[in-house]
């Protein structure tokens, strides 16, 4: 690991000081840093997956009580991560232009400005935790779980926005493997926390013996408490490593320095930040607008929606950490002013990731029962799943496109005309369709609907992406 680490640095050290790369040297260097970022992403959603799973062996009423509120708990997810990432594009710039000092000028800058805005949005979560699920359109009898979780989930605001602010700063700096290991750490702990949080005291049976297994049998509010705590742990993790470890971003004193983020850098994160973080609550907002058209469907509707979109995740989340590793690269070889290969470095992360994804799409259409079926007993909510998770499908080398051509566009720290394409595609594309065939198609009308939007997105991006106008810096 450590060899690989070396590497990975070298191969980073070429582009930064303007020595030519062969493409057997480009691809390497992709795989290095794309397949810890994608181990990164795939790790969260399995721990929602986890979630999932062991919530909805309790019942539909609980796994309702969670997908009803999944949407606004990943706009301000988004959020936080739009906020994060307003900084560390800075530092990847100037990484890439080897002015390490003022990069590290930005990272101590940027605690004060995210942790902030974080303990902001928390207390926004909390006012609005016991309305949510009534302005929804939820049942009435999932109400008081959805609230509980929408409340746990906004305490642990800050704490995710470390741990986002800390892995965003650490991958632009090339290391990809810290943020992996506490990414699947946390993955493991969320195992552990919800096992004895969700569950009552349960007996094992061991052949002619039987051990009393504890369990504090908080149901929904254990599976909010358990994500939770495992983000407390992954959050010290990358904390720890990114403030007293990382090579070249470690932070010698605190004492006497500003901590307040200067003009510039803070007009810098407000310019990529925004765009982000509005393009991102709009497609929330859509997505939310999704929730309020298949809540009337009724609670089986609600429950395979949710499930689906968290199986989904697993083909999409590679997708995800192509694009992370797209940021750097795109970010470090537009920061050292290599234009040619910042290029071949966008073609090379969306190719490959709509080759990944593509895959994963047959993947999931061929075992979309088994993968439904370990996330619910219930006969009518596993077949309606199954069926809208095989519609979907179809759009993934598409989605893969769209995904990671925005984190290239990242990178460039080019983010408003991509965010409003987010925009037009989402509204004008997909509520309209979902809203069109939801009443005589059900909750397989939306995902046609979802199908073709990420099919028109991915093109979009595609053609963007041919041009030069995104380099700009």
């Amino acid at each position: 690991m450590e060899n690989k680490a070396k590497d990975t640095d070298g191969l980073l050290a070429l582009i930064r000081e303007g020595r030519p790369m062969t493409l057997g040297e480009q691809l390497r260097l992709t795989a290095a840093l794309s397949v810890p970022a994608i181990v990164t992403q795939l790790s969260a959603i399995i721990m929602q997956y986890i979630d999932a799973a062991m919530v909805g062996s309790l019942g539909a009423d609980a796994s309702a009580s969670i997908g009803l509120v999944s949407t606004t708990t990943w706009l301000f997810w988004g959020l936080c991560a739009s906020v994060s990432t307003g900084f560390s594009v800075q530092v990847a710039h100037r990484i890439g232009a080897g002015d390490w000092g003022n990069a590290r000028s930005v990272l101590r800058h940027s605690v004060t400005a995210v942790l902030t805005f974080s303990v902001a949005l928390a207390a926004i979560g909390v006012s609005i935790s016991e309305n949510l699920p009534r302005w929804l359109g939820g049942d009435a009898a999932i109400h008081a779980g959805s609230s509980l979780y929408f409340l746990i989930f906004s305490l642990f605001l800050p704490v995710l926005q470390l741990n986002f602010l800390a892995g965003g700063m650490l991958r632009c700096s090339g290391n990809m493997r810290v943020p992996s290991t506490a990414g699947v750490l946390m993955c493991a702990l969320d195992v552990v926390f919800n096992f004895f949080l969700i569950f009552p005291e349960r007996e094992l049976s061991l052949g002619t013996q039987s051990l009393q297994l504890p369990g504090a049998g908080l149901g929904v509010e254990g599976a909010a408490l358990g994500t939770g705590l495992a983000e407390c742990v992954a959050a010290c993790l990358t904390s720890w490593h990114l403030f007293t470890r990382s090579s070249g971003l470690k932070i010698q004193e605190w004492h006497g320095t500003h901590h307040f983020p200067m003009r510039t850098t803070l007009k810098n994160a407000v310019r990529i930040s925004l765009p982000m973080g509005l393009e991102h609550a709009v497609i929330c907002g859509a997505q939310i607008m999704t929730t309020v058209i298949v809540a009337p469907l009724g609670i089986t509707a609600i429950a395979a929606n949710s499930f689906a979109i968290t199986a989904e995740s697993l083909c999409y989340m590679p997708g995800y950490g192509i694009a992370d590793a797209a940021t750097t690269l795109v970010g470090q070889s537009l920061g050292a002013g290599r234009r040619k290969l910042t290029r071949r470095f966008a073609y090379i992360t969306v190719f490959a990731g709509m080759a990944i994804m593509g895959l994963m799409g047959i993947v999931m259409y061929a075992f979309a029962p088994q993968i439904i079926g370990t996330m619910t007993p219930v006969d009518e909510i596993r077949e309606l799943g199954v069926a809208v998770l095989r519609i979907e499908a179809f759009a993934e080398p598409m989605f893969a496109a769209a995904i990671i051509a925005y984190g290239v566009f990242v990178g460039a720290a080019n983010t408003l005309v991509p965010s409003l394409m987010n925009f037009f595609s989402i509204w004008a594309v997909r509520i309209t369709l979902a809203a069109a065939l939801a009443p005589s198609m059900g909750l397989k009308g939306v995902w046609i609907a979802m199908c073709i939007e990420l099919c028109f997105r991915g093109m979009i991006f595609l053609v963007r992406l041919r041009g030069k106008r995104w380099m700009k810096v």
